[in-house]
């Protein structure tokens, strides 16, 4: 298997995770490539031009983080990061797409600061911003929702959160979130999680 990545994405860097938990980096070959460059590779693996995608080794390829943490959550075998059917698995699915729109909403604010300033649009920048800011006191007001183990929605909110830290600590998101911030702080220190931090 070939994973398409990026070292800064936070939907790529799910994936490693999820990789490294399970003891699985010889069974998946990483290969960073640039999705603004619109390398072929890419784009035969995934015709939105975006990047995670995962190419099999039979020609399939699968596109978007989490269809391809659930393959592999199956694929790589031993402890299941995704509950099954019932309350837990609607559960980490949230939690996966409150992860997910974070990451979302603050990638589009970096794509927003890297054009010229008479061309940045200061009504997107608040619409994502104020995104970013509802969903981490989402968060922190159900905080209890990320004990325990990792599981695929609990990466995803770490990502996000790593994702703030690296492109906009400006926004100072650990400020009045304590239940946030410890929960980030006490997975940082997990080899996967430190493996894949963004440089």
């Amino acid at each position: 298997m070939k994973l398409m990545s990026s070292p800064t994405s936070p939907f790529v860097r799910k994936v490693r995770i999820l990789i490294r938990e399970k003891g699985a980096t010889a069974r998946v070959e990483e290969i960073v490539v640039s999705a603004l460059a619109d390398p072929a590779e890419l784009h035969a693996a995934n015709p939105l031009g975006k990047v995670p995608a995962l190419a099999l080794d039979d020609g399939t390829t699968y596109f978007n983080s989490p269809l391809i943490c659930q393959y592999l959550d199956e694929e790589l075998g031993g402890h299941k990061f995704l509950p099954p059917a019932g309350n837990a698995y609607f559960s980490d699915m949230r939690l996966q797409t409150i992860g997910d729109g974070i990451s979302e909403a603050a990638v589009s604010r970096t794509f927003e600061r890297a054009r010229p300033e008479a061309e940045r649009s200061a009504m997107w920048t608040g619409r994502w911003e104020r995104a970013i800011t509802r969903s981490l006191d989402l968060l922190e007001a159900d905080a209890k929702s990320l004990d325990g183990e990792p599981t695929i929605g609990t990466i995803a909110v770490y990502c996000a959160l790593g994702y703030l830290d690296f492109r906009h600590p400006d926004m100072e998101w650990r400020k009045g979130r304590t239940k946030l911030t410890s929960f980030y702080d006490k997975n940082s220190g997990r080899p996967a999680f430190k493996e894949t931090a963004p440089a």
